[in-house]
């Protein structure tokens, strides 16, 4: 069998507020082209279909319209699992009829254990769960922490093995070793932390899903996906894409994606930021993180870079003035420095550069005046 291995869709995601409905639904397209490019045989999509547990409206009718055109029109079997970030409730409602297109989404740690058998291969679909699924599961109070349950699950389903046949697990948890960004969720605490990689060894392969960099774990037989967009500036050098697998030979490689938007960083003055033989090396519609070279302070700043730069995620000095402010300010004694020296020192720190005797003038003027109004004791 060929498989493909995608997660962590995230769909319904923003972007430091940015809408990024049009770029996941331009990147699950790509997705169905790799599809069927490779004419593979089934496709796994490991957890976190939805970023959040009460999904829009438009999040569940672009979910709605892709599952749809994979399954039905395209008729590749789906094996699907709930992750973190998705309601297994929400998201399972329909399940029992989706088996009858082979659409398999298992949202439950008890259906972990049903394995899904198609040609040579026998699918696990472990979801996301929370120690107290185990607990209940298997009636045992000690199950505190999923590092306890995971091996009474893992036996478990090793337990229906058949030797005649191939075994992939499907699933959504952090396997130690592993590497994290920053668009992740941290679950630690009674959650996905530390899972031991050992636990994996017994199948062919194990497709994950929860981390968002495709190298955050390398394991012979195991591997993230990865999400198929950057959902983070600490993402920007990430390749993403997804994984076809060959059951037979064991072997994977990785299918890289290309998005409607990069992510990208820019460290320019104002002026050439804003200069036209500047922007027009420059993809104006990527997400972009401005490092500013400029020490004065620049009025009305976002708004004329949005005039030219429409998507703009943040904006930072390339000089790193602020870690120096928040130095000084935990060695100096503040309180023994006057207004108007304490002026001086935030403008010369901010503006790398001195008072002019007219600014000096100013800032007396002004301090003097709030003095005589009682604006300080």
């Amino acid at each position: 069998m060929k498989v493909l291995h995608t997660a962590d869709w995230h769909i319904g995601k923003k972007l430091h507020g940015y809408d990024l409905l049009p770029d996941q639904a331009y990147i699950l397209d790509q997705i169905l082209k790799i599809a069927k490019a490779e004419a593979v045989d089934a496709i796994m999509i490991a957890g976190d279909l939805y970023d959040r547990s009460v999904p829009s409206e438009d999040s569940v009718r672009l979910l709605n319209q892709t599952i749809a055109e994979w399954n039905l029109t395209e008729e590749f079997p789906l094996l699907a699992i709930s992750g973190n970030h998705d309601s297994a409730t929400r998201l399972a409602t329909g399940a029992p009829w989706f088996n009858q297109s082979n659409f398999h989404l298992h949202t439950r740690l008890a259906e972990a254990f049903n394995p899904i058998e198609m040609g040579d291969t026998q699918f696990y679909l472990l979801p996301y769960f929370e120690p107290v699924d185990a607990r209940i599961y298997f009636e045992d109070p000690e199950l505190r922490t999923i590092q306890a349950a995971m091996p009474k699950v893992i036996e478990k389903i090793k337990a229906s093995f058949d030797p005649a046949k191939k075994h992939i697990l499907v699933s959504h948890f952090f396997v130690s070793g592993s590497s994290k960004t920053d668009s992740e969720t941290k679950i630690e605490v009674g959650g996905l932390d530390g899972i031991n990689g050992n636990l994996l060894t017994d199948f062919d392969y194990v497709a994950l899903g929860h981390l968002h960099g495709k190298d955050a774990l390398k394991m012979d037989n195991a591997r993230y996906s990865g999400s198929p967009l950057k959902y983070s500036l600490s993402e920007k050098n990430q390749a993403k894409g997804v994984w076809i697998l060959e059951t037979d030979t064991g072997e994977f490689s990785f299918r890289e994606l290309t998005p409607l938007h990069e992510i990208e960083e820019l460290q320019a003055s104002f002026a050439e930021l804003l200069d036209p033989e500047f922007y027009g090396t420059v993809d104006r519609e990527n997400y972009l993180s401005i490092l500013l070279e400029d020490r004065a302070v620049i009025p009305n700043l976002m708004n004329q870079l949005r005039q030219v730069y429409p998507r703009i995620i943040q904006v930072e000095r390339a000089n790193g003035f602020e870690t120096a402010i928040e130095t000084r300010l935990k060695t100096e004694n503040i309180k023994e420095k006057s207004p108007i020296a304490l002026t001086e020192n935030f403008f010369t720190e901010v503006s790398q550069d001195a008072l002019t005797a007219l600014q000096k003038k100013w800032i007396e003027d002004g301090l003097h005046s709030i003095l005589k109004k009682g604006g300080a004791s």
